[in-house]
């Protein structure tokens, strides 16, 4: 509930009022009392705030909203933990209790690591302002846990700005680009590493024992197919994933692996090809990166192969799919399953 509220509140600061927001996004006031919403509701009520309060800064202006509540039970663990890096890998772990609709991951370095956000969008197109506000909350998020100013080192989304370029300075003050090959932060390794100033190692476990009991509350729990399907998200920008390579990250023998995928009818080339496919849906409707890019992003070897799996995912050529979705912005659907998403 709290992420959503966060879109509410940030849209009636900007003069839309709650029920009007909710009607243009075609969403029943009852829902607000559901427990979770299918990942386009929360699409369709960015995307009615954005066009709603005619602001293309609405995403980086929610973002900045976010503070301890807008994670629930998290928010305990969160500002408990001894390090920035250790509340990281809390979201990460109960990531479940915040949202279904994305997934960070962690790429660490010598000096300074890549916090990467991956969108997880449900039958439309992830709405750009819902992009910005999770990179703009991560800001938020560091400082709220820091008690202190900090900035990244970098920031970059995969899509095309949106926003004027002092929206972006602003909420990040640092250097900021476009059009690349993911969206996250760059943190230098002394902040992530720093000691928190409400660390409580007592209190972190007692609200981690609560945040799991929760966890394991959640229905459907997490499965085979999502464990795959979040390493296989996670390596999509290097070589094409392979099955030993996900075995060994899951923990599990080549053979053992291979028995559960079998036991659950899992065809490990068919995840992959969904995960491109996901990706590169995303990429070429909410970017303006050469198509030709794209596809090297995603491992094809020739742009001549990205078009043939193109056209068989969606009937179209990337560049007609451009259009179409440029065209019909938020009413332009994608063939993804529907997903859950949490309220938060």
């Amino acid at each position: 509930m709290s992420w959503v509220n966060t879109v509410l509140v940030a849209a009636q600061r900007l003069g839309v009022a709650r029920d009007a927001l909710l009607a243009a996004a075609g969403i029943a006031a009852t829902e607000l009392q559901d427990e979770r919403w299918p990942i386009d509701h929360i699409t369709r009520l960015w995307r009615a705030a954005a066009q709603l309060t005619g602001d293309p800064g609405f995403g980086l202006k929610a973002g900045a909203l976010v503070g301890p509540a807008s994670f629930n039970v998290v928010s305990y663990l969160l500002q408990s933990a001894p390090t920035l890096r250790a509340s990281i890998a809390v979201v990460q772990k109960y990531q479940r209790l915040i949202s279904d609709g994305g997934r960070l991951q962690m790429i660490a370095g010598a000096q300074s690591s890549w916090l990467v956000y991956h969108p997880r969008q449900g039958k439309l197109p992830f709405s750009p302002q819902q992009i910005e506000a999770v990179l703009a909350a991560m800001v938020t998020f560091i400082q709220w846990v820091s008690g202190s100013v900090q900035q990244p080192l970098k920031v970059q989304f995969s899509q095309s700005p949106i926003s004027p370029p002092g929206g972006y300075h602003a909420v990040f003050q640092c250097p900021v680009e476009f059009d690349q090959g993911f969206s996250g932060m760059l943190l230098s390794n002394a902040l992530l590493d720093a000691p928190l100033p409400q660390a409580d190692a007592q209190l972190a476990q007692v609200h981690q024992q609560y945040a799991a009991t929760r966890l394991a509350a959640l229905s459907p729990p997490e499965t085979l197919v999502q464990d795959l399907r979040r390493w296989i998200d996670s390596q999509l920008h290097g070589q094409v994933p392979g099955r030993d390579r996900a075995a060994q990250a899951l923990g599990l023998s080549p053979r053992t692996l291979a028995r559960r995928m079998q036991a659950q009818q899992l065809d490990f080339s068919s995840l992959v090809d969904q995960a491109r496919r996901d990706a590169a849906l995303h990429a070429v409707a909410n970017t303006q990166r050469a198509l030709s890019e794209i596809g090297q992003s995603l491992s094809f070897a020739e742009p001549s192969t990205f078009w043939r799996a193109f056209k068989r995912w969606t009937g179209q050529t990337p560049a007609q799919w451009r259009r179409q979705s440029a065209a019909d912005g938020a009413h332009r659907p994608d063939l993804a399953p529907q997903r859950r998403a949490s309220l938060c």
